[in-house]
């Protein structure tokens, strides 16, 4: 069987959670049979086409980005072609620019959409962007939520709930590498414990600006890993209300992060919007057996940290009760290391890439018979 993911940014041009899933998806269900190819938009198409580990990854030239949203005339030529030589073609929402090219393409193929987000940041645009995107999702085959939260949360879904199913995010711990003594060393040489984590990309619905406001009352360090459009302004911050137990690291590799996982106090998932429809990160901490930190807005981080089992889930932007939260985790221990086994057991139950991608390959292949 051959699949068609298709995406406004993928590997190596683009490393977000986005972009991880998609991986994930191509790598579990290889297993099965199945052949990925990822079409996306690239600013230098030609150099970043090729193969990423079992799939290949294709690129059509980046014109210009608006709104957040790429756009390329090249690239419904070659979704075209790549839809047409595929069995099953698998989108990944939202991106309007995918939504015209599968309407415009007809390529009669069945077809799967992993619905990451609701429009939240371009909310002005969505008047304008609505009928076209009602029209999309009542045209393919499946919706895929990634947590039963967002499903039962997002009024955009609702409509779509007969075709709609729960696949929950997986990731494959043998991919992730064990940290040497230097990456140790290293971790030593940045911080000292007792600290609490964040690790992800810099962005405007993160929260990290409450994280940074409730350092004060916070008695350990904060460790913020990572590098993003917001990371100038949250030094600034840190640096105007002198919170000097906020340690930025900027950019780190996968064998740093994973000693900083292995040794913090915890994980801190601050995100306060919408946007953040899951938390790829927050399974990476489940899977070190970490005490989670997050915040309520509805989404499926409080699918992946069950309150009061997995760690603490206190309301967004609240920097008081944020940092109340992290010194719980400080002052009991016992139940830190409760919640961080329950997360754990509960990654080993719900977040493998190995059910993931099982859930998948049974999806494409009851569409395919479906449509045969």
């Amino acid at each position: 069987m051959k699949v068609l993911h298709f995406f406004k940014t993928y590997w190596p041009d683009s490393f977000g959670g986005v972009e991880r899933t998609i991986h994930a998806i191509a790598e579990s269900t290889a297993g099965y049979g199945i052949e990925t190819q990822v079409l996306s938009l690239s600013s230098a198409p030609e150099e970043n086409t090729g193969r990423i580990d079992g799939h290949i990854a294709v690129k059509a030239k980046l014109d210009f980005e608006l709104a957040s949203t790429g756009f390329s005339r090249e690239v419904f030529r070659k979704f075209d072609r790549l839809a047409r030589q595929s069995d099953l073609v698998h989108y990944h929402f939202p991106w309007p620019v995918m939504d015209i090219a599968h309407l415009r393409s007809r390529h009669g193929k069945p077809a799967v959409v992993t619905y990451h987000s609701d429009i939240v940041k371009q909310r002005l645009l969505l008047p304008f962007y609505n009928p076209l995107m009602q029209r999309f999702l009542g045209d393919v085959d499946a919706i895929v939520a990634t947590s039963p939260d967002y499903l039962g949360s997002s009024a955009t879904l609702r409509k779509f709930r007969a075709k709609s199913q729960v696949i929950p995010i997986g990731i494959d711990q043998s991919a992730y590498p064990v940290p040497t003594a230097a990456d140790n060393a290293w971790r030593q040489s940045m911080v000292s414990e007792p600290f609490v984590l964040f690790v992800g990309v810099l962005r405007y619905y993160k929260g990290l600006d409450i994280l940074v406001e409730a350092a004060d009352r916070v008695r350990c360090k904060i460790v913020i890993a990572g590098s993003g459009p917001i990371g100038q302004q949250l030094k600034r911050q840190a640096e105007r209300l002198g919170r000097d137990n906020v340690i930025f690291l900027g950019e780190i590799s996968e064998p740093q992060k994973m000693a900083l996982l292995h040794t913090c106090s915890g994980f801190v998932f601050p995100s306060n919007q919408r946007s953040e429809a899951y938390g790829v990160s927050l399974a990476e901490a489940a899977m070190c057996g970490k005490p989670m930190i997050s915040c309520e807005i509805g989404t499926g981080t409080s699918y992946v940290n069950k309150a009061g089992v997995t760690g603490l889930i206190v309301p967004p932007s609240d920097p008081a009760r944020l940092a109340e939260a992290i010194d719980r985790l400080l002052d009991s221990p016992e139940e830190a290391e409760k919640w961080g086994r329950a997360a754990r057991e509960r990654f080993s139950n719900l977040f493998t890439a190995d059910k993931m991608g099982r859930a998948y390959a049974e999806l494409y292949l009851r569409l395919i018979n479906r449509r045969a």
